[in-house]
Formats: C-alpha cells, structure tokens, sequence
C-alpha cells in the first residue's frame, strides 16, 4: 500500500501544451495545489496522554505505530462484542450500556474496573456540554 499519490504524467492533447504549473511542494499559494491522502490515527491522542502521565518521555516512530495498531485491535474487539450483544438482546440500537457490559467481558479485572469510570466520566462530560 503507497501512502503517496501517485506521479502521473500529463496528457498531451491535440496542440495543447503541457501545463508549466507547479504541484505539489513547489506550488504558490495562489497555484493550484494536490491534496494529499489524509492518513487517520491516533498518534496525537497517544502523545497527549503520554505527554500527561511522563511529561518528559517521548515515543519513537515504531513505538508509535504499535500503540496505533493497539487501539485499532481493542476498538475493533469492543465493537463487535457490543454488537453481538445487541444481537442477542433483539436490541437495534447500540448504547453506551451495551459498549460498557463489552469492556467488562473483553478486559480483565482493575483493567476493566478502571475503564468503565474512565468511559462512564467521558459521557458525562459529553452530555453535559
């Protein structure tokens, strides 16, 4: 998979020329410019928590990548059990309670103790804004 656009070459019709703009980094402000593909992650949100709980730790590209891969993994684990939970509960909608009784089955122990009052707070604070 190439995270680059790719560089094609421009067509030349009949008696045209091929464009003398710039694309790309080279391009002005008032140029036309190539959007790059935006790549989501949670590298900003990692580092941020990083960043409060070890102020003065920093986290390598790799390092990164595997935490990245991480919250994609338990994300994706704890959808698909709050989504068979709906299922077996003949439910249609997916809530915060079917998601919370997820993180109690998928995590262990402290682990899913803390999360339920870490994730029970976030909605909190989401509602009442």
């Amino acid at each position: 998979m190439c995270i680059f656009p790719s560089k094609k070459k421009p067509k030349s019709g009949k008696g045209k020329k091929p464009s003398s703009k710039k694309t790309g980094k080279g391009a002005k402000k008032g140029g036309d410019k190539r959007k790059r593909k935006r790549i989501e992650s949670y590298s900003s949100y990692i580092y941020r928590v990083l960043k409060q709980v070890h102020p003065d730790t920093g986290v390598s590209k790799r390092g990164m990548s595997i935490m990245n891969s991480f919250i994609n993994d338990i994300f994706e684990r704890i959808a698909t059990e709050a989504v068979n939970l709906c299922r077996y509960n003949k439910r249609n909608t997916l809530t915060s309670r079917e998601v919370q009784t997820a993180v109690r089955l998928l995590l262990p122990g402290e682990l899913a103790k803390h999360a339920v009052s870490e994730g029970t707070k976030a909605v909190t604070k989401y509602t009442a804004a």
